[in-house]
């Protein structure tokens, strides 16, 4: 992804939602003027969830979501569903499609009550207008993906839907004008080739935001950073070198994580401190989620699969049964863990990230987050969240 681009998880989502052959992939190409989902007379044609980034006035940056049918009756049909409804949890937008000929069906109907009781907005639109001479229904907008009549007309419902994404601050409320903050970048066999992962991306952004000095450095050039810059506002690392880190830093320096900074800006702190004594609190044998919010190549060294096992089994003297989820693919049914640990979800939209959330309280499963489940396992988890005051006096 380049520098400049906005990222796919600070973009709206748009999901297209209707049953097979109500020209849900015409709309979509129609309305974004490219050739972005496949289109055929065939019935079906959409099998899976397509993706695409780009810009729509007058909405700007969205991430467009075409998805199989609702009444798709076909042997992977079910699977298919199970992603259509991941597809609606990360959605700031729906839109239903259905037939001007055919009007509303109860697949249509059923998918409405279930948006209404997310309280996702929604348009209703009625496609292939062309075809329809009938009375026109109140609830809903009437469009052609073949001729374009009604397009502006949805663009501009579209536009009024948009939601004000919440621009929740990662660093620049802790940070006054030329504050120097020290950023903890690792380069390791299993940091990314050639560039910052996502969230230090973020935090370098938002702390110039602040007007502040953002200083990047490897740990193994931090003591160095510490004897020219002695009294930074604030030290930030990498999750996986807060062990390393916290003994560099001195205890007078406050000290978090990229992770929990993320953390607070798109999830529940106070929920998630729940789930780090839930960690500390295992037993061998017992089942624990590790959820990444990314599908990125695992290394030899990977943080989720390999160094938080490592840790949690070397710390807590104990054995879990663990189990690893990624990208898109999370558990409907939470109950058989005793925790889930989460990663920041840099990569997920704060849509989805805020229903993961949701789901695990509502089924009084508790989660944290790698760098809040880190800091635990390495005793600085206090020293970590003293930045946050608030936050920090319910570990007490």
């Amino acid at each position: 992804m380049s520098l400049s681009a906005t990222p796919s998880s600070n973009r709206i989502h748009i999901a297209f939602l209707g049953r097979t052959n109500t020209g849900k992939s015409s709309l979509v190409n129609t309305l974004t003027n490219q050739d972005l989902a496949l289109v055929s007379d065939i019935s079906g044609t959409t099998t899976d969830p397509v993706k695409k980034a780009m810009e729509i006035l007058p909405l700007g940056p969205v991430v467009i979501i075409d998805t199989p049918g609702l009444d798709d009756k076909s042997e992977l049909g079910e699977k298919r569903m199970e992603k259509t409804k991941e597809a609606m949890r990360s959605a700031d937008i729906a839109i239903v499609v259905a037939e001007a000929t055919k009007g509303l069906q109860n697949e249509e109907k059923a998918v409405i009550e279930e948006l209404k009781e997310r309280k996702l907005p929604y348009l209703l639109v009625f496609n292939k207008s062309d075809q329809f001479n009938g009375p026109r229904s109140e609830g809903g907008l009437y469009v052609s993906a073949i001729t374009k009549d009604g397009l502006e007309e949805l663009k501009a419902a579209l536009g009024k839907l948009k939601p004000e994404k919440e621009n929740a601050p990662l660093i620049r409320d802790l940070l006054q004008p030329k504050d120097v903050v020290i950023l903890v970048v690792p380069i390791d066999s299993a940091a990314p080739k050639g560039r910052l992962i996502l969230p230090q991306q973020q935090v370098i952004r938002d702390a110039l935001e602040a007007g502040a000095l953002p200083l990047v450095t490897r740990d193994t050039e931090l003591a160095d950073a510490l004897v020219k810059f002695p009294a930074p506002a604030l030290v930030v690392t990498d999750s996986q070198a807060f062990g390393k880190v916290s003994k560099i830093v001195p205890e007078n320096i406050l000290l978090t994580s990229f992770s929990i900074l993320l953390s607070r800006a798109k999830g529940d702190l106070e929920e998630q401190i729940k789930g780090v004594k839930a960690l500390l609190n295992l037993k061998s044998g017992d089942p624990v989620l590790i959820a990444e919010g990314c599908t990125h190549h695992r290394q030899c060294e990977d943080i989720g699969t390999v160094k938080l096992p490592r840790w949690i089994r070397e710390k807590l003297s104990i054995e879990p049964d663990f189990h690893f989820t990624s990208g898109g693919e999370y558990p409907k049914d939470l109950t058989q863990y005793k925790v889930i640990i989460h990663c920041g979800g840099c990569m997920l939209p704060p849509m989805e990230m805020k229903n993961r959330l949701q789901q695990a309280k509502e089924q009084n499963v508790p989660i944290t987050n790698y760098g809040m489940a880190i800091a635990a396992l390495h005793g600085v988890l206090k020293r970590s969240l003293k930045v946050f005051p608030s936050i920090a006096d319910l570990l007490k």
